[in-house]
């Protein structure tokens, strides 16, 4: 059955705009203005890699020039608007939706504890209620200052002491949040001295909370397949999102990709008459884990664009998949950047840069790129900016 055809173009557009990615990243960047960029995104992941800056500030400033890493704070720690929990990684999601994870919470209470029984080294089990009770007293703990005396492992993510995977597990679901963060190191206390009343009593039901993530993934993607709309948040299983899409009226499109070729998603029928603004000719550097990027397999689609630069190392005598910043300008990803930001130095240090293929290196362009890395720069906490020889910049 033939169905109608999104053109490439116009499914970048619909991508971006979406992603808050096609208008100029003005904005505050903080309070209300913040948040609302936050739930229009629906989360934003938390990594602690600090190459440039942090993965969630990164995400953020690509969005809202003005935002810096402070003003994530008061919404996390003073408000509570927002909380930290499970996507399909650890991230910063609205309290709004805190209703809905409550269906993660239970699915996470059976997964977990069968998975980490195996995982994990033995105890934490006995020790789940000693963990809660004490956190009861004597109020937030980082996984520090539980089990004191027992015997720590490597400190890998895999060799956690039974009162830390205890702690982890009452987080995962449910009965703990992280109410605050210390040189990034989490701070547990009670969910319900975390968040407000109004948002802890709402209890949707299964079906309630299945309808609402599917809506909600299909919002802030445009276009879908199931499976995508599934690991979206990673709470919907496959076979729900595939149901979900079956049973809600929503038409069938044919999604182009750089190649020509299509991909049949699904849509609300909205989207035929849809039209996004036209992106922004503003270039900026994105994290590697921007939303709009995750889904890697979508980017290669839409944009033609691979995340890995394949090194060789001669010494190690092997080749490495090595991870770099994309460039994005308008509606196309034009490149990656290999960069760092040596504080000690008071320099970022840019080290590589690969031209997308096709891509035109005009003065223009390079200076885009320049003006770029010096707002960046500036972003990380450093004054200068140090290109290495050759890069044509």
């Amino acid at each position: 059955m033939s169905a109608p055809v999104l053109t490439n173009k116009s499914a970048r557009a619909v991508f971006l705009d979406r992603h808050l990615l096609s208008n100029a990243p003005t904005g505050t960047g903080k309070d209300k203005d913040l948040l609302d960029v936050i739930t229009r995104l629906g989360f934003v992941q938390v990594d602690s890699i600090n190459t440039v800056e942090r993965a969630h500030h990164m995400i953020l400033r690509a969005r809202r020039t003005s935002y810096k890493p402070k003003n994530l704070v008061p919404l996390l720690e003073r408000d509570h608007s927002l909380f930290e929990h499970w996507t399909h990684d650890a991230s910063v999601i609205p309290s709004e939706f805190f209703p809905h994870w409550k269906l993660r919470f239970r699915r996470d209470a059976v997964k977990l504890k069968a998975q980490w029984r195996s995982w994990r080294r033995g105890g934490f089990e006995e020790v789940l209620d000693a963990i809660k009770t004490q956190i009861e007293v004597e109020g937030p703990k980082s996984s520090a200052c539980v089990g004191i005396g027992e015997k720590r492992g490597s400190g890998g993510w895999w060799d956690w002491h039974p009162s830390k995977t205890a702690l982890e597990y009452l987080w995962r679901v449910g009965n703990l949040s992280v109410t605050r963060r210390e040189s990034f190191k989490k701070f547990y206390d009670l969910t319900e001295r975390v968040l407000d009343e109004a948002v802890l009593s709402n209890d949707p039901s299964d079906e309630d909370s299945i309808d609402w993530l599917c809506n909600a993934a299909l919002d802030r993607l445009g276009f879908a397949t199931s499976t995508e709309i599934a690991d979206f948040w990673d709470i919907v299983t496959k076979s729900e999102a595939k149901e979900w899409c079956q049973s809600k009226g929503l038409i069938e499109v044919d999604v182009e990709g750089v190649d020509g070729k299509l991909r049949r998603s699904f849509a609300r029928s909205s989207i035929v008459d849809e039209t996004p603004p036209k992106p922004t000719s503003r270039l900026r550097i994105l994290s590697p884990f921007d939303p709009a990027l995750r889904d890697r397999k979508r980017a290669e689609r839409l944009f033609g664009f691979h995340y890995r630069i394949e090194i060789f190392v001669p010494e190690a005598k092997r080749q490495y998949g090595y991870y770099v910043f994309p460039i994005l300008e308008g509606d196309r990803l034009v490149g990656r950047i290999d960069m760092k930001a040596l504080r000690a130095e008071d320099v970022l240090n840019v080290t590589g840069l690969w031209w997308e293929k096709g891509v035109r290196v005009v003065p223009a362009r390079v200076e885009k790129l320049r003006k770029e890395l010096d707002r960046m720069a500036k972003f990380a906490g450093v004054s200068q900016v140090r290109i290495a020889a050759g890069l044509g910049l």
